[in-house]
């Protein structure tokens, strides 16, 4: 009986063994360090927010795993022998694969900061890094101050995390405008003003040059690099990005780059071997996409297309328009196909941008200054369909057509009632001032 083994209990490696038990009766195992069981990574934030409990992440009971044949092995893999198609591991007899899938997801930038290693210093990726914030920040008694290092998605996450136990937090940020090398300049703005709302200290144009310790090897403070400034604090979260977990492959004859490099196809340079998920990196960018995605649903996608390969219907990985979601503090951001921020926008690309008064709603529309044609569009505030979006960028429609039509994307028609009017006439204002 063939055997398919995973590297990696996260979303991808999990969806790929569910598809693969689906359609086949292959041997299936997944090896992780991390966890007994598959949990949902995304939700983190909530259980130390104590919105749920960690068993409230496991999407399956503990018994799903036996029934559906899955075995589960909690090993670390030191190394991989590509010509004897076996894995080395730390706590476990070696294990022998037919076929073998990477898919170690991703770990937090370290930058070789002074200090980077002491307690108290954790990114927020792991379960490991959740059970060192309860240790390290139960509240704002034993920790009097958190700094945060990176401008990202996971640092407004652990920002919130943190103010929701009354900690104060110091942001630093070494662009110019929160994560504006992804957001055009007035979302950039708008988010500038809702953290500093939310009376969390951001430093912006702001770089870490070292993490002090006290005498016991406890993070003591931060020093800044452009001032020399010193900062009193008890944590700091380091969330300046994620890397692909790939170290353990070098040793291997396995090709990597930034991430295990792998084709269309999700395979690598050695036969029988695959990567998916955050640790993948395509060997040719698909369409504006980055090689590598640290992003759960394409995750899952990578899962499902690869699971039809190895059941022997050979499938390429096709992800589609561009989508992703996130969380700013209270403000809920989509974005769909291509709204680029300061840096790397194309020179064809044109944007109309609207923002409410109460500054927590806004959309920013692009669209290509010779043909009108719809590129995307970044939603704050408003909650919009995927589907309707995925549509008309399919269709190629125009952007007056997608101005006109906004109402049919909406999730609230509510929030249209009062503001599709105002929408539509700073727009028509824009055409007419061009």
């Amino acid at each position: 009986m063939e055997h398919v083994v995973i590297i990696g209990n996260g979303i991808s490696g999990v969806t790929l063994a569910r598809h693969v038990r689906k359609l086949s009766d292959k041997k299936i195992t997944i090896i992780s360090a991390e966890t007994d069981y598959f949990f949902s990574r995304t939700a983190l934030m909530y259980i130390y927010m104590g919105h749920m409990k960690f068993e409230h992440t496991q999407p399956y009971e503990n018994w799903f795993w036996k029934k559906n044949r899955i075995n589960l092995v909690k090993a670390y893999v030191k190394r991989i022998d590509t010509d004897s198609k076996q894995l080395i591991l730390d706590s476990h007899e070696p294990i022998t694969y037919d076929k073998l899938v990477i898919a170690t997801g991703s770990k937090p930038n370290k930058f070789g900061w002074p200090g980077q290693d002491l307690e108290g210093v954790m990114g927020m990726y792991h379960k490991q890094d959740l059970e060192n914030l309860e240790t390290h920040a139960p509240n704002n008694n034993v920790c009097k101050r958190a700094v945060i290092v990176g401008g990202g998605l996971i640092g407004i996450e652990l920002a919130e995390m943190l103010v929701s136990r009354s900690i104060p937090v110091t942001f630093l940020v070494r662009e110019s405008s929160f994560w504006n090398g992804v957001l055009p300049e007035g979302e950039s703005a708008m988010i500038n003003r809702h953290i500093e709302s939310h009376h969390i200290d951001l430093r912006l144009s702001t770089n870490l040059k070292e993490i002090k310790a006290d005498e016991n090897g406890h993070v003591k403070s931060v020093i800044i690099e452009e001032t020399g400034e010193e900062l009193a604090c008890d944590v700091v979260g380091l969330t300046a990005g994620v890397s692909p977990n790939v170290d353990f492959i070098k040793s291997s004859k396995i090709e990597i780059g930034r991430g295990v490099k792998v084709n269309r196809y999700l395979e690598t340079n050695i036969p029988d071997v695959y990567a998916i998920g955050d640790c993948a990196e395509q060997h040719e960018a698909i369409g504006n996409r980055r090689p590598i995605e640290a992003v759960w649903y394409t995750g899952r996608m990578m899962g499902e297309t690869l699971a039809q390969t190895l059941c022997g219907n050979r499938r390429m990985y096709n992800p589609g328009h561009w989508f992703n979601s996130a969380k700013f503090l209270d403000i809920e951001y989509q974005t769909y196909g291509w709204v680029f921020g300061v840096r790397g926008r194309p020179d064809y690309e044109q944007h109309f941008h609207w923002k409410h008064n109460d500054d927590t709603k806004c959309i920013t529309i692009a669209y290509h200054k010779d043909t009108n044609k719809f590129l995307g569009i970044n939603t704050f505030g408003i909650r919009m369909r995927h589907e309707t979006f995925d549509r008309w960028l399919t269709e190629e429609r125009d952007v007056d057509y997608v101005v006109n039509h906004l109402s049919e994307a909406n999730f609230d028609p509510e929030f249209y009632k009062q503001h599709e009017k105002e929408i539509l006439f700073a727009y028509t204002n824009q055409l007419q001032t061009a």
